[in-house]
């Protein structure tokens, strides 16, 4: 970064922090950017078997709709990303893996914020029962890996997590066939 950096947090909230931060560039000029701190998160890629995977239908009301995504959510403070996977599973769809294995990782938006995604396949799925947080709104859905990937190229996955998870899990080497 620069060598003199003026920070200030805006805004201190539950899930997220934001700061402004202020530096001279290398021509001289003031520059002032707005940082959205974040602790991390993950997105699980939940496999019933080698065609089939289940996806969520989650109300956002950011805008406003109920999205296709595959199951995500943020780290707990001192979490472990593997742990926060097997919690975030088990509440939003109800079901446990066995055995849950790192795909990669991205920064969601790097232009503004710093939340960097865990993505896991989640395998030998165990149903326990949904144990949503107040106020979630979450269908479960079972899908084909085919499908999946069609529901991108025709635009009913609009989400970008969801997007980029599929796709990383489409391309490993253990992937599904179609």
């Amino acid at each position: 970064m620069h060598d003199s950096v003026d920070v200030h947090t805006l805004h201190c909230g539950r899930l997220f922090s934001v700061e402004a931060m202020t530096w001279t560039d290398q021509q001289g000029r003031r520059v002032c950017r707005d940082i959205v701190r974040h602790p991390g998160a993950v997105l699980v890629v939940p496999l019933l078997d080698r065609h089939r995977l289940v996806m969520i239908r989650n109300y956002r009301v950011a805008v406003d709709q109920q999205l296709w995504e595959l199951p995500a959510g943020t780290l707990e403070p001192d979490e472990e990303p593997r742990q926060a996977a097997s919690r975030e599973l088990a509440e939003e769809t109800g079901y446990r893996p066995e055995r849950l294995r790192k795909l990669g990782e991205f920064y969601t938006s790097p232009g503004f914020c710093d939340e960097l995604m865990h993505v896991f396949v989640a395998e030998d799925l165990q149903f326990m029962g949904q144990r949503l947080d107040p106020g979630e709104q979450i269908e479960v859905e079972t899908v084909t890996g085919h499908d999946a990937l069609a529901m991108i190229d025709d635009g009913r996955i609009r989400d970008g997590k969801t997007i980029a998870g599929l796709m990383m899990w489409a391309r490993d080497s253990r992937g599904f066939s179609a």
